[in-house]
């Protein structure tokens, strides 16, 4: 009696109480539906991401993981025509052959400790020095000469190394010395360049109280700017000691002896030379994670201070 009445009395036109919670009724059930479908969608889409990374993740970790379980497989099962994924025969002695082989994998390792150690110390005091003077110092030409330096960035590195060759070793005299492998290499522009865009962001207002003071540029440069700029300061350090470690085709032309060969050239030597002529590539293998082992803790340990210097000097990628 109660609906009939409520449809008796309803104006034409206008919607009764019944009609309106039907289409309350079946709005929230239209937003429960769209809100399952994106629901879904999202979780599809998630899906999706993932699968992607890990098929990516997958494939570059793969030569890692051959790298490892070839440097513990026997050199028969190695060259067999069918590679295996896992050791029938877990062969450990060739970690230790490294060291105590005819590749001196010890010397090796401390000659690259001296070269990265010396020309990233020495390097650090060329790009913080360069950096505060195209920064804060006002002399005539700055804008010039920073132009000049950065126009070399554009210029590979591999077209100096004929000159750089004739200089080092015909000029110089520095084959097979610690001087050819760490002097050529003590600028870099893109370091300058890094530290440069850290230093303009401090406030000039520091710098000119520090001058109403007293305070000479040196002290100010160690006080103020150098605390400022750690972030930076230490992608610096971190970056020019993974460079030392990882070069190859410099040290491979100016220092080719046991006294000062690196890591990198001594992996590529004849040490490895087995009796029938082959190359034990098991033995090389497990050479190769035990140098590769020390670039990898630093990743791990500084991978946020490098990102955090790079962000704070305006580079972003």
């Amino acid at each position: 009696m109660t609906e009939d009445r409520n449809h008796i009395n309803a104006v034409p036109g206008e919607e009764t109480q019944g009609q309106a919670e039907d289409k309350k009724g079946m709005k929230a059930k239209d937003i429960k539906a769209i809100s399952k479908r994106q629901t879904a969608g999202k979780i599809f889409v998630q899906i999706g991401i993932y699968a992607f990374l890990t098929v990516i993740a997958l494939l570059i970790l793969f030569p890692f993981y051959f790298m490892l379980i070839s440097s513990v497989k026997t050199t028969a099962e190695y060259n067999e025509m069918v590679p295996t994924l896992w050791p029938r025969e877990f062969r450990w002695s060739t970690y230790a052959a490294a060291f105590t082989g005819d590749l001196h994998l010890g010397q090796l390792f401390l000659n690259t400790v001296i070269v990265g150690v010396v020309s990233t110390l020495l390097s650090l005091v060329v790009t913080v020095l360069s950096a505060y003077a195209f920064a804060r110092l006002e002399f005539r030409g700055k804008n010039v000469l920073f132009a000049a330096l950065l126009a070399t960035m554009m210029i590979p590195g591999e077209l100096f190394t004929v000159t750089n060759y004739i200089t080092v070793v015909n000029w110089l005299d520095w084959r097979n010395t610690f001087a050819a492998l760490i002097v050529p290499f003590l600028v870099s522009v893109f370091y300058i360049y890094l530290l440069r865009q850290n230093f303009m962001q401090i406030p000039n207002e520091l710098y000119l109280a520090a001058k109403v003071d007293g305070t000479s540029d040196i002290k100010y440069l160690w006080k103020v700017m150098i605390p400022l700029s750690a972030p930076t300061l230490i992608s610096i350090t971190i970056l020019k000691m993974m460079g030392a470690w990882n070069s190859y085709i410099w040290p491979k032309l100016v220092a080719n002896d046991l006294a000062h060969r690196l890591v990198t050239v001594g992996l590529r030597s004849g040490a490895f030379q087995g009796a029938n002529g082959l190359t034990d590539i098991p033995a090389q293998m497990a050479a190769v994670v035990l140098v590769t082992i020390p670039l990898l803790l630093v990743f791990l340990f500084f991978r946020k201070y490098i990102m955090r210097g790079v962000s704070r000097s305006g580079i972003k990628g």
